[in-house]
């Protein structure tokens, strides 16, 4: 039996792309999509396709109630996120969800939702599958260099900075680390220009670059005497987010509780 999709941000760049994708994909049923600024469009005419005779909807709730959805894919705002994944929960609808900027204590939330109605959930700061390669690489690396630095780049209609995928590197970074700290990296500066050096997340300097002609980058330098080591992910299109998407989909159904990050669906511990 096919897994009843519903796509929440349906008129978006990335929610395009889901469209079509979960539309092409023979295991998958598109059954409903939601997005105020493009209500009632044909969602096939939104992927690019032909007519579906599905319109895009307002309201959330009713859309996944009367589509019957095993799945809610959202690529919203982290405005709006946080309410449509409580809404997924509450109707038994197993959230997969690329969107960032939610804090802790949301997503603290979500897990005690998900845990009380024993229901999986997925949320992935990036569904990039070389991305989370990188974050997998750079925690190996995270013991032998206790100097690091992050610059992530993405397009400038991003609205959160640092980029979740950051933020979750340098968790991945700190969880591999014994006692770093922020003293490790180096002497204290003289910023001429305020925010010259970016961030400090536990010891990890973040940079944030917003441009036109970026879609999403990002490069994690490690410094030791002597020597650095770098390790750079590129996502030059969209597309490069869909097969993340597509096994998050399919995976969901076998998850309890929250999973942050697609590791766990690539990597044994």
């Amino acid at each position: 039996m096919a897994i009843r999709v519903v796509v929440s941000g349906a008129g978006g760049r990335m929610g395009r792309h889901v469209l079509k994708e979960v539309i092409n994909a023979a295991d998958l049923e598109l059954v409903g999509g939601v997005d105020p600024a493009h209500l009632g469009e044909d969602l096939g005419i939104l992927a690019g396709m032909s007519p579906l005779g599905i319109s895009v909807q307002k309201d959330l709730v009713t859309t996944l109630r009367a589509s019957k959805a095993d799945v809610m894919v959202d690529f919203t705002t982290p405005m709006v996120a946080f309410d449509n994944i409580v809404a997924a929960v509450e109707c038994g609808v197993r959230p997969v969800v690329g969107t960032t900027g939610m804090g802790q204590a949301e997503l603290e939330r979500i897990r005690e939702l998900c845990d009380e109605r024993d229901i999986g959930c997925v949320i992935a700061p990036n569904f990039a599958l070389g991305a989370v390669v990188m974050m997998h690489l750079c925690k190996i690396a995270a013991p032998y260099f206790p100097q690091v630095e992050i610059i992530e780049l993405h397009h400038d209609q991003k609205i959160d900075a640092p980029s979740g995928t950051a933020i979750k590197t340098a968790e991945m970074i700190l969880s591999n680390r014994s006692g770093g700290s922020e003293k490790d990296q180096g002497q204290d500066f003289v910023e001429k220009v305020k925010g010259v050096r970016g961030g400090n997340f536990g010891g990890v300097q973040i940079h944030s670059v917003r441009l036109p002609g970026l879609v999403a980058h990002q490069e994690v330098i490690f410094g030791l005497e002597g020597q650095t080591v770098t390790i750079r992910h590129d996502s030059f299109s969209r597309d490069s987010f869909m097969p993340g998407v597509l096994l998050a989909v399919r995976r969901v159904g076998a998850i309890k509780g929250v999973m942050y990050g697609l590791e766990g669906l690539l990597f044994a511990d």
